[in-house]
């Protein structure tokens, strides 16, 4: 079975996902994971460390400014899942308007960001990548905010990684997780609808919901 858009976004409202095995595998296989990873949106973890890089780094923050240079940067690393046909597929979900990227600009660089698949109130995140220090953080807390000032309800992380961890990252079992995507896939949620916070209200927000 060839890899759609529209597949895709079925697979995703079941609770599947697509991976490659590496970035030359022609191949694409799907996985349903016993144990889901998952952003809780009112538990998101930021340190002094992290607050301040916020407040003081100079960073630019935009939305789906350049989908195409998130989902390479996510993919430029020694091991990646993402092969051709997953990026292509992934752009056309982009210009669909089912697929979003949040930058991370410094002095007119990109230097980090994240991007993933909307499906009514669920978020599904697909990776993240930094250039500079806690730049993939800094997306991440944006993110956060963005998904609950946009009525979302579920931000999946796919696995839990020690990094999503730090931040407030839990496990929940499948059964969980698939009932936490049929409430959210009944939610109406506007990924663009929220403007980008200045770092000084970002965190005030973030303070009062953590």
């Amino acid at each position: 079975m060839s890899l759609t858009a529209d597949l895709l976004l079925h697979a995703y409202s079941a609770g599947v996902f697509p991976m490659a095995e590496h970035r030359d595998d022609p191949e694409v296989f799907w996985v349903d994971p016993k144990r889901r990873g998952i952003l809780p949106l009112d538990g998101f973890r930021i340190s002094r460390s992290l607050a301040k890089r916020i407040r003081n780094g100079g960073f630019e923050i935009t939305v789906n400014r350049d989908f195409a240079g998130v989902v390479d940067g996510c993919a430029d690393r020694a091991e990646t899942w993402i092969n051709s046909e997953i990026r292509d597929r992934y752009q056309e979900l982009h210009l669909m308007g089912n697929a979003h990227s949040l930058e991370v600009w410094h002095q007119g660089m990109l230097a980090g960001g994240t991007y993933g698949v909307s499906l009514g109130g669920a978020f599904f995140g697909e990776s993240m990548f930094s250039r500079r220090r806690d730049a993939s953080k800094v997306a991440l807390a944006y993110l956060t905010d963005r998904l609950v000032k946009a009525g979302f309800t579920l931000c999946d992380t796919q696995f839990l990684t020690p990094h999503l961890a730090s931040l407030g990252g839990v496990e929940v079992t499948r059964a969980r997780y698939r009932a936490l995507l049929h409430e959210a896939l009944d939610k109406d949620a506007d990924f663009l609808l929220p403007p980008v916070p200045g770092p000084q209200l970002l965190l005030q927000r973030m303070t009062q919901t953590s």
